[in-house]
């Protein structure tokens, strides 16, 4: 049977504590990005002065966990030279910011000693992880959960074991 994966912000939403995020990927191809990227490809720059013309509901669930105490971190583990992508989630990450998140970079090269996870994935409260599955060329496939203690921990480790090592976002140059 089909497991049913709640939507980010409900998942969120019952967050307590604390919210990690671990993207391994260099290439994403998630459609609701598509337009935005077009538009950072042909030269468009959000204005961060100007919310309205970027914060959207994602920024919204952000603000609000972290508005009742929810510790947010995003860490990219990625290759250099950074792919196009990269560049421009670097370009979107003081969006993040913006939010509330706390994000770091970790170059592939640096990574090579650590066991990383073979998906991208949220850990919510060190207890429940959402697995984001992704074909070859970056299209999403689906979310799976987890909530076994054992793999909760081995992955919360790992996000941790990138986390120390990454560079601040305001400190990685692409």
């Amino acid at each position: 049977m089909p497991q049913t994966v709640p939507p980010f912000a409900e998942l969120l939403g019952a967050c307590q504590r604390s919210a990690v995020h671990l993207e391994t990927r260099d290439v994403y191809g998630v459609p609701e990005e598509d337009e935005d990227f077009a538009a950072w490809r042909a030269g468009h720059r959000y204005d961060l002065d100007d919310r309205s013309s970027w914060w959207n509901t994602f920024h919204d669930a952000v603000a609000d966990a972290v508005g009742r105490g929810v510790v947010m971190r995003r860490a990219r583990v990625v290759s250099e030279p950074a792919s196009e992508y990269i560049r421009y989630e670097h370009s979107c990450t003081p969006q993040n910011l913006a939010a509330g998140e706390d994000v770091r970079w970790l170059p592939r090269r640096l990574a090579s000693d650590l066991l990383l996870p073979g998906n991208d994935l949220w850990i919510f409260d060190d207890r429940l992880i959402r697995f984001s599955l992704f074909a070859g060329d970056g299209r999403f496939v689906q979310d799976v959960m987890e909530e076994s203690p054992d793999v909760v921990k081995r992955h919360a480790e790992a996000f941790e074991a990138v986390w120390e090592r990454a560079l601040p976002h305001a400190d990685y140059r692409i």
